[in-house]
Parts: structure tokens; C-alpha cells; sequence
């Protein structure tokens, strides 16, 4: 686990300096105060400033990271683990050499994929107070599922104002649906919206009157 030591002023000063040198929030780390400040005879005989130890210790990357790497294991699958921390995001990326390997993490239309999603943020997220956003990819199908998704919303807008008839898609989950409603949300015949309860909630495409 890595550690850094450093003095400021007040207590606060020097872990909010070891948070931005280590570049973690304060869920990732365990705080050890060393030395408390101390101002001294007159302000300045014997004046100390505060020496705090701040060690690493739930490092979100290292969770998911040993989280997948025990997961892709389990599931006899040997895949390369890219991560990258942006902000309150987590980027996970697998990369394999086999493609068979890779569809089964993906598993049929992204579910699987989903699935491994949902369980590495209930992981990583566990215990802490601010949110970290976990999205995993593999053979960039996030973005291939996109370019899908949104074919698939200009073809039903076509069908729609062809016939009139709204069209019920098959059930999807929140990204899929805000790509589809994304994709629609400037047409000036249709419009949609989401009926349904998860996880069988589905966008209706209507046209307009």
C-alpha cells in the first residue's frame, strides 16, 4: 500500500496536499495524524507545524481490478485489464486475444457485459460516500451497440411516419434507451418516450400530431 507523509500549517492543509499529490479522494485512504500543530511561545518559539500519514488503502483501481482479474478467472478467460481513473469515472477496458473469450464476457446483446458492470460497481462503491461511475468495454462494443442502436431508431422513425402506428422496441437498459432517445430527440414527425418497468422497460416511438 503507498503512503506519504507530509506537514502544512493545520491537519487539513496536509492531507488535502497528500490527497493531490497521491491524486485519490479521502474514501481511497486511511489518515494517520503524526504530529498535531503546535504555534508555539509567542507564535514562534517552538512552533511546529501538523505531520500527517495518509496511506492508500481502497484504492477503487486496485478493487476492480482484483475483482475482474478473480471473475475472468472463474470464467476460464484470459484478457489483458486496462484501467483508467477520469474524475468520478472508472474506464475499464479488457482486451484478449481470443474473440470467443471476448463474447463471453459481452454475453447476448451486452447483458453479460452489463451484468460484470453492475457487479464491479457494487464492489467498488462499497463503504465510500462519494459515487465512482464504472463503465467496461471490450472489442469496443459499447460503440458498435451505439452505432446499432442508433440505425435501428432512424429505421423505426421511418416506419412510424410511413404507417402512423407507434412502434414498441424490445426491452432495453437505461443507456440503450437515452441512445435511442438521444437519436430521436431533434425528428420533427415523432417523438418517444419509456413505458414499462425494469428490467422490461422499452422506448415507444410515436409520431406526432
Amino acid at each position: 500500500m503507498k503512503s506519504i507523509v507530509k506537514t502544512a500549517k493545520t491537519v487539513d492543509d496536509a492531507i488535502k496536499l497528500s490527497l493531490e499529490e497521491l491524486s485519490v479522494d479521502m474514501d481511497d485512504v486511511s489518515i494517520e495524524i503524526l504530529e498535531e500543530p503546535n504555534k508555539g511561545f509567542l507564535g514562534i518559539i517552538g512552533a511546529k507545524d501538523a505531520k500527517v500519514k495518509v496511506t492508500i488503502d481502497k484504492d477503487p483501481e486496485v478493487i476492480a481490478r482484483d475483482f475482474l482479474a478473480k471473475l475472468l478467472d472463474k470464467l476460464n478467460v484470459q484478457g489483458e485489464i486496462v484501467i483508467n481513473k477520469k474524475n468520478s469515472n472508472l474506464y475499464i477496458r479488457v482486451d484478449g486475444e481470443k474473440k470467443e473469450d471476448m463474447g463471453v464476457i459481452i454475453g447476448k446483446r451486452g447483458k453479460t457485459l452489463d451484468s460484470i458492470q453492475y457487479l464491479l460497481s457494487l464492489v467498488v462503491n462499497k463503504n465510500r460516500d462519494k459515487y465512482i461511475r464504472i463503465l467496461l468495454d471490450t472489442e469496443n462494443y459499447r460503440k458498435k451497440r451505439e452505432d446499432t442502436l442508433i440505425r435501428l431508431a432512424k429505421k423505426m422513425s421511418f416506419r412510424v411516419k410511413e404507417t402512423g402506428k407507434r412502434i414498441r422496441l424490445e426491452p432495453m437498459n437505461p443507456y440503450e434507451r437515452r441512445v435511442i432517445h438521444s437519436a430521436l430527440q431533434g425528428d420533427s414527425y415523432v417523438y418517444t418516450h419509456s413505458e414499462g418497468e425494469e428490467p422490461y422497460r422499452r422506448v415507444v416511438i410515436d409520431k406526432k400530431r
